[in-house]
């Protein structure tokens, strides 16, 4: 299954919703690690959903130069159209973190102590 269909799939609204910050303090301890951690995860799946849509788009590529590149093809902006209405990937690290789907762990222990 593509990463679109089961980002699609997971449920996360599309719109910012507000969050409580004692919700995302829980998990980790410090409010500030929390947010560390969801900026990292939300690169991850930009980068992933990034390269699968340069992938799907790659297939429509024409190396050559000719009029008949000009016509659309509706394949290939039904795909972009599709990953348009995705969630922002900052939106589906949250609700990744906040469902514990998440691994994270600390490298010194004392580092926030």
């Amino acid at each position: 299954m593509s990463k679109l269909r089961r980002h699609l799939s997971a449920n996360t609204a599309s719109n910012v919703e507000p969050r409580k910050l004692s919700d995302l303090k829980e998990k980790s301890g410090n409010l500030y690690e929390s947010i560390a951690v969801i900026a990292k995860r939300a690169n991850q799946i930009n980068i992933a959903i990034k390269e699968e849509l340069h992938n799907k788009l790659e297939e429509f590529a024409s190396h050559t130069d000719s009029l008949e590149e000009i016509h659309e093809n509706k394949e290939q902006i039904e795909i972009s159209r599709a990953y348009e209405r995705m969630p922002n990937p900052a939106l589906l690290a949250t609700t990744e973190f906040l469902e514990d789907k998440v691994y994270f762990r600390r490298d010194d222990e004392n580092l926030f102590q």
